[in-house]
């Protein structure tokens, strides 16, 4: 079995949790502080918060800051849907691009901003944003999901995302220096802080994408297309498309044949309507349906990659007959 479905969620594990890190306001809750301590000390952060990433949470988190807010159209879409509830709502937000190469439209990051919510790459396509040149442009709080590879250098306030850490849908972690108001010890999700924390283990040996690529270009040719450079990409994670056919259909037929693949990341997964991401960049609707990923965080040699290149292949074409 191939799971290339991951993208750089971590693959769950059994947990256990010891009863003593519960947390009760009339007892000593050594072990949970410590934990929390830890945490920030980690990351360098004087604060710790747990919330979901949900829509309503999101929503809930703006009306927290004070100031001008601006959001990348590439963020998750439950913020993005919280920042256009916020806007139409009369409050003061505005939205940066993205380009058709899917890369940000740094010249729209406006220096007056307060807040700026900006991740280290780009959902759904992953290509990767330069938050020390964003630095340069702007003194706004950077606000930042940074799961994907815990860099938290030039981020004022840093999410990690459950879901992506560690595949379980608890409630996820924001660490700050204050900007945000301090949490009662009994809303905080001490299982969420425990599995999170020690999912901080991350395989840095990736499959050799430029060969991945090469192969699938040969068994394809005309038929495939790349959305973004890949060059400009998240080290383990490949996007394209394949011409004239629906990404649900390949998902299907490959996963009879063990290897699984998604159709997207944060706006588009487990969903049937196509990538905003891809239509922000100028995308059809029709085109946007076609794309694929692949996670490549899996140690894979070229002989596997060149029988799974051919397996795609194969099953593109089928369905294309099919079809025709």
């Amino acid at each position: 079995m191939y799971k290339l479905n991951s993208l750089q969620y971590k693959t769950s594990k059994d947990f256990q949790i010891n009863s003593d890190y519960s947390l009760e306001v009339l007892k000593d809750n050594t072990m949970s502080e410590n934990l929390i301590k830890d945490f920030k000390k980690k990351f360098s952060y004087s604060s710790l918060k747990t919330m979901s990433l949900s829509y309503e949470s999101f929503l809930g988190f703006l009306f927290t800051l004070e100031g001008k807010i601006s959001v990348s159209l590439g963020e998750s879409e439950n913020l993005v849907k919280a920042a256009l509830k916020y806007k139409n709502l009369g409050l003061d937000i505005d939205f940066i691009n993205i380009n058709k190469d899917g890369k940000l439209a740094y010249e729209e990051i406006k220096e007056d901003c307060n807040f700026l919510f900006l991740s280290s790459y780009i959902m759904d396509t992953y290509v990767k944003v330069d938050l020390k040149r964003v630095r340069t442009l702007t003194s706004a709080k950077i606000i930042s999901n940074i799961s994907a590879n815990l860099d938290c250098c030039y981020v004022d306030i840093a999410f990690f995302d459950a879901y992506k850490l560690t595949s379980f849908a608890s409630s996820s972690i924001v660490l700050h220096n204050g900007e945000l108001s301090k949490q009662n010890i009994g809303e905080i999700d001490i299982i969420a802080i425990k599995n999170i924390y020690e999912s901080f283990s991350y395989n840095k040996k990736y499959a050799n994408k430029s060969y991945f690529i090469k192969c699938l270009e040969e068994e394809l040719k005309e038929d495939i297309f790349f959305f973004v450079d890949n060059s400009n990409t998240l080290e383990n994670s490949l996007h394209f498309g394949l011409k004239g056919i629906k990404a649900r259909e390949v998902i299907r037929t490959l996963s009879l044949a063990s290897i699984f693949v998604t159709n997207g990341e944060g706006c588009s997964l487990g969903l049937s309507k196509p990538s905003r991401i891809l239509q922000s960049m100028s995308y059809t609707e029709l085109e946007s349906r076609q794309a694929l990923s692949l996670s490549l965080d899996l140690v894979i040699n070229d002989e596997e990659i060149k029988k799974i290149a051919k397996k795609i292949a194969k099953a593109y074409r089928q369905i294309k007959a099919l079809n025709e």
